[in-house]
């Protein structure tokens, strides 16, 4: 029974992360709508604590958070209140089985800490010695189609009961995000239209995510040229070829200046090709709202070995794309 209870919250934890990663939520990254949401929780529950946090199958990450700050002379009171630790640098992330939060998570459902010393099972966790905490009220954060992705939830350094309309009030507070799911969604489909479009060039075209360079698009000349790869894969690990020419360097300065990058021509053996053919990259940096960071890169491969295109060619069709994805307003791949 064990053994298939471990199998069932593995299998879970593999879909949270597909889905987290489908709506640009699998990073450890600050984002205003779910600091937002933990301010909001802190203030109507009185709490010095709380945060939006997402779990996927390896560790716990904070996009959303509020905390208290102390100076180094602060110590707790001695009835256990007070702020006993300076939690202003508090790190986004923890591991999958830190706190209390994974508990909410694997059980589905709302819970409730007035004093974790009362509940052995949870006295002796991490979190109550790192940070202090002695009371703690966790709600499942459930996206547009019912998936759990983490927990909205307080704490506080001393026992407290969280009554009814506490409990209520942050189950309410959670499902305002619902909003914010549909939203991304919606957008995700506006980026599959876009995509279809990138199909149909004939060019080798691909969209990345992040400093890993996950692979969130690759349309079929990619494929036939460079190698069919999963989606989410890192680009680095995936595809070694590119990759020894320098294209995830020139990718690498993309998100950092966000100006373009180019890689001069080069030989490469492709799928399709019996002998290597020259080609040229094109990295632009993708935001998919006007002045939000740079979270993407589209790359575009330019055959210049005989039946080559000019080089404005994709240079115009890169520029267009990223006056679409700003069009789009928002997304998995904006800040």
């Amino acid at each position: 029974m064990e053994s298939l209870s471990s199998e069932h919250d593995r299998l879970a934890g593999e879909q949270r992360t597909l889905r987290l990663r489908i709506l640009g939520l699998n990073a450890v990254e600050a984002e205003a709508t779910f600091d937002r949401i933990a301010r909001l929780a802190a203030s109507f529950t009185h709490a010095p604590l709380a945060m939006v946090n997402f779990i996927n199958d390896e560790r716990q990450m904070f996009r959303g958070m509020y905390v208290p700050t102390s100076s180094p002379e602060e110590t707790a009171n001695a009835d256990g209140g007070g702020i006993p630790f300076d939690l202003s640098n508090l790190a986004r992330e923890a591991p999958g089985d830190y706190g209390f939060c994974p508990h909410v998570v694997a059980q589905q459902t709302q819970l409730a800490l007035e004093d974790v010393f009362d509940y052995p099972r949870f006295k002796g966790n991490p979190l109550v010695n790192d940070l202090g905490v002695r009371s703690y009220l966790g709600t499942p954060l459930r996206d547009n189609t019912g998936m759990i992705l983490g927990t909205v939830c307080v704490a506080d350094f001393k026992p407290r009961a969280w009554d009814r309309q506490l409990r209520q009030g942050m189950h309410e507070l959670t499902e305002t995000l619902l909003s914010e799911f549909r939203l991304r969604d919606s957008l995700l489909a506006q980026q599959q239209e876009l995509f279809a479009v990138f199909d149909g060039a004939p060019f080798p075209i691909m969209l990345t995510e992040g400093p890993e360079h996950l692979l969130r698009y690759a349309n079929g000349r990619q494929g036939q040229a460079f190698g069919m790869v999963r989606q989410f894969s890192p680009g680095r690990q995936v595809l070694p070829g590119l990759d020894a020419v320098g294209v995830f360097n020139a990718m690498d300065d993309a998100l950092a200046t966000g100006r373009p990058t180019t890689v001069p021509q080069v030989a490469l053996r492709t799928c399709d090709a019996p002998m290597p053919q020259d080609f040229s990259f094109l990295c632009t940096p993708v935001r998919t709202s006007p002045g939000a960071p740079f979270k993407g890169v589209l790359t575009v491969a330019m055959n210049t070995s005989g039946q080559g295109y000019a080089g404005a060619e994709p240079q115009a069709f890169a520029a267009n794309v990223q006056q679409q994805f700003e069009r789009l307003g928002g997304g998995p791949l904006s800040d």
